[in-house]
């Protein structure tokens, strides 16, 4: 636990900064961090992120980042994200090809589908801070205090398993004290800090924030179950790898911007 607790206060104090200053630095770090979780996740499929498919995962998912609906190449002509992403899947398929199935259809399927539970959500970490710092930081308070919250109260009251074919120490009482958590703070939140200037709609975003945010978190636990690891990584001693600390985040902040969104369009 100590370890654990040291290595958090380390991470927060290097990661924090980058946060509060927003802009082109802040990018730069997400870049970094999302490329180290899509190594992560690449291992767990004994797909190297040095070779031609990861450089392929690494090209697409770096301009899945980009925080801008289009990239400008040669002078006047648009091209979509999208666009530029396809040819990576063209180059996917020509590799199984070249490799005689080594690297096969299902690869292909896993380092799309990899590129795409990253980049999505790290997108959206820049986008939301684009947004407004206050965004981020209720987003982390969110997750923080359902965790703590699912952690505590099972500890304390849990009896029911939630799910133990994929985590077997999560409980049901946990599960709904993470939401009960989740809501004493973000109601405290909107008064000192309003982002939606409504109580009925902060509760209805943390709800699901929260519901979400834990699905995430079991989302990453069937994964590594799958692939019979423990941890996503060894980059933070105690906590396992990036992908282990920021598997709730990457469900909760597309989450996030799309309820803002719907909210915003409604009033």
């Amino acid at each position: 636990m100590i370890q654990r607790i040291i290595t958090a206060v380390l991470a927060l104090a290097l990661f924090l900064p980058f946060v509060i200053w927003g802009g082109i630095p802040f990018s730069l770090a997400i870049y970094i961090l999302s490329t180290i979780s899509l190594y992560e996740l690449l291992k767990m499929k004994k797909i190297r992120l040095v070779s031609i498919p990861g450089l392929i995962s690494v090209l697409i998912l770096w301009i899945f980042l980009i925080p801008s609906s289009h990239i400008i190449v040669l002078g006047h002509i648009d091209i979509s994200k999208l666009e530029v992403a396809l040819l990576g899947v063209l180059f996917f398929l020509t590799y199984t090809v070249i490799t005689k199935n080594r690297f096969s259809f299902d690869d292909v399927g896993f380092s799309l589908l990899s590129v795409m539970y990253i980049g999505i959500g790290f997108y959206y970490f820049i986008e939301m801070r684009a947004l407004g710092l206050e965004f981020i930081v209720f987003a982390l308070l969110i997750i923080w205090a359902t965790d703590s919250g699912a952690y505590f109260i099972g500890k304390a009251v849990g009896k029911h398993k939630l799910w133990p074919e994929i985590s077997p120490n999560k409980t049901i009482e946990g599960f709904f004290g993470g939401i009960v958590c989740a809501l004493a703070i973000s109601i405290l939140f909107e008064m000192f800090m309003p982002i939606v200037h409504s109580y009925l709609k902060i509760t209805l975003i943390t709800i699901f924030l929260s519901v979400f945010g834990q699905v995430g978190d079991l989302v990453e636990s069937a994964l590594k179950r799958h692939y019979h690891i423990k941890d996503s990584g060894k980059i933070l001693p105690g906590h396992g790898g990036i992908l282990d600390r920021f598997d709730s985040l990457l469900f909760v902040l597309p989450l996030l911007h799309f309820m803002l969104v719907l909210f915003y369009t409604a009033s």
